[in-house]
């Protein structure tokens, strides 16, 4: 590797790791938002979005330059491509973050319901399962990264649950349904996250070992 590309390559690193930080940020503060019913937190979530978009666009430009420039192989491509899927996945977790922060933002509007839906524990798990990631990613840990991709299921079953206790209450509060249909989405909001944080811990997985660790492999 020249020094030259050593250097860009950090420079990378650096940037990848502030998209992280902010990311983490924004899905503490929406989960914050709908567990408190609180709007003035959803917008600064809803405006982080746009710093994250930005973050997003400015690693991939830095990978494809690389890429372009120095034409580096084995390790480092690899790396490269890594950051480039995880670039992605981190962007994707900001627009569900975000989508959270604005069903937080619909439902301080509405009474509260009969009968609430209680996110905590798929919540914590949905960030626990990111900054996990996230750490297997600055640690280069396989094993932790195979760590959260076993805790994927747990997250998939309590959406489950969510969604079958949700759907059980509509008929029975009618008045509220738009209200449970906004909460619905929150759990799959964070499902979808968990699938997030497992893509880049997999990709963790190849970037240390070279093994695709996606669809059971």
């Amino acid at each position: 590797m020249t020094l030259h590309m050593q250097r860009e390559i950090e420079k990378l690193k650096s940037r990848l790791l502030q998209l992280s930080a902010l990311v983490e940020e924004s899905l503490q503060l929406a989960v914050q938002a709908i567990q408190q019913r609180d709007a003035e937190i959803a917008s600064t979530v809803v405006d982080n979005d746009g710093r994250i978009d930005l973050m997003e666009i400015e690693v991939e430009e830095d990978c494809l330059k690389i890429l372009a420039l120095h034409q580096p192989v084995a390790v480092d491509l690899r790396f490269l491509v890594t950051a480039l899927k995880i670039n992605n996945d981190l962007e994707r977790v900001g627009d569900l973050a975000a989508n959270i922060a604005e069903r937080a933002h619909d439902v301080s509007k509405m009474p509260p319901p009969p009968v609430d839906i209680d996110f905590s524990s798929m919540a914590a798990g949905a960030q626990r399962m990111l900054k996990q990631s996230l750490d297997a990613l600055v640690n280069l840990d396989a094993d932790l990264a195979r760590k959260v991709c076993a805790e994927d299921d747990k997250i998939d079953h309590m959406n489950r649950q969510n969604i079958d206790r949700i759907e059980g209450l509509i008929p029975q509060h009618v008045g509220h349904t738009s209200l449970y249909l906004r909460l619905m989405l929150v759990s799959r909001h964070l499902e979808r996250i968990a699938d997030h944080a497992t893509n880049i811990a997999e990709d963790v997985i190849y970037m240390v070992e070279g093994n695709i660790a996606r669809h059971g492999k």
